[in-house]
């Protein structure tokens, strides 16, 4: 999968190399495909965030969104174009984004990013997809494994989704976009966040340090453990119970944090089981539950995060639950029917 979104990238970089759309860098693969568990027993979706950068000649600038009737933490991307001048000659130099961008027009016969991929000055999700998804269907036929799989994209508008077929199997892609913050583990993404979630809305995502912390996890814990195991077992029953995959992911995220790792040989398989499950059963009755990423001072050094994140309080993933007493008493309710 990787080697299909790679083989894209490389392609797609050629055709934008004199354009001024952002610019692609390397793509982390992300989620449970990439973590080693999946709760679908049906086609498996990978899931991939390429980081954008800006092009020659443009800055990206964050801007958190202060809205606090939306649930999350959530940014914008202001686009600008560069001042190119030197200091002593302000407005001077013909060849400067900002002072002079009809002149690079003319000369680059390419429009810069605010005429295509903005809206009011701020990169737009919609837009950035539909452009992506369009190079991919022009580019698929350059690609090798065009000769062996049979490529179809399927409608989204915050992401662009693939699906590959030939005679024997099939999976499907699903492609996210990101600005990294502060050279951190932690992005602005194009992910879905309901469905009246702005275009120039970038929620934050802390999916690339969840990835990390699975492998770091991986290395740590014993060669027979069981803790995907268990998490996939987990995701599938509870999911069906309409328990969000992610509320479940993070509980066994926090018992992999706190419980030592030794504990988790497959021979412990159904206390693993017991303890996640009772984790789950105080959390629904205390309506609390803590997100695992956020304001978490104590995650193994390589999981780097901005010193805002770091800082803040961590969010209340049960919220809604606290908020709804009908909500309330059907988890409740979902989790004794187990």
């Amino acid at each position: 999968t990787m080697a299909l979104i790679d083989n894209f990238l490389t392609v797609l970089r050629r055709a934008l190399s004199r354009t001024f759309y952002p610019v692609l860098q390397q793509a982390i693969g992300i989620g449970s495909a990439f973590e080693g568990w999946t709760a679908r027993e049906e086609e498996v979706v990978y899931q991939v965030l390429i980081p954008l950068t800006p092009p020659l000649g443009h800055l990206f600038h964050l801007e958190r969104d202060t809205d606090q009737q939306k649930p999350g933490r959530n940014f914008r991307v202001r686009v600008e174009l560069e001042c190119r001048c030197p200091r002593e000659y302000q407005g001077l130099n013909m060849l400067c984004f900002q002072h002079h961008p009809d002149v690079i027009r003319r000369t680059t016969q390419q429009p810069n990013l605010l005429d295509t991929l903005c809206t009011d000055s701020y990169l737009d999700v919609k837009k950035t997809v539909h452009w992506f998804c369009t190079l991919v269907g022009a580019s698929w036929r350059r690609l090798p494994q065009s000769r062996s799989w049979h490529l179809v994209l399927l409608p989204s508008k915050r992401s662009c989704n693939l699906r590959l077929t030939n005679s024997q199997e099939s999976f499907q892609v699903k492609v996210l976009f990101g600005v990294q913050r502060h050279a951190s583990d932690i992005f602005i993404s194009s992910r879905y966040r309901g469905a009246h979630t702005p275009s120039t809305m970038w929620p934050e995502s802390y999916a690339v340090a969840e990835t990390k912390f699975f492998r770091h996890m991986a290395r740590e814990a014993p060669q027979d453990s069981s803790h995907l195991k268990c998490l996939q077992l987990l995701a599938r029953v509870l999911a069906c119970k309409d328990f969000s995959i992610h509320s479940i992911k993070t509980i066994v995220m926090r018992l992999l944090h706190t419980v030592p790792v030794s504990q988790w040989h497959r021979r412990h398989f159904l206390l693993q089981l017991s303890d996640a499950l009772e984790q789950l059963r105080v959390s629904l009755e205390e309506k609390h539950l803590e997100h695992f990423i956020v304001g978490n001072q104590r995650l193994p050094e390589e999981i780097r995060l901005p010193p805002d994140v770091l800082r803040a309080k961590p969010p209340n993933l049960f919220h809604g639950l606290a908020q709804d007493p009908a909500a309330h008493s059907q988890a409740m309710q979902a989790y004794l029917d187990l």
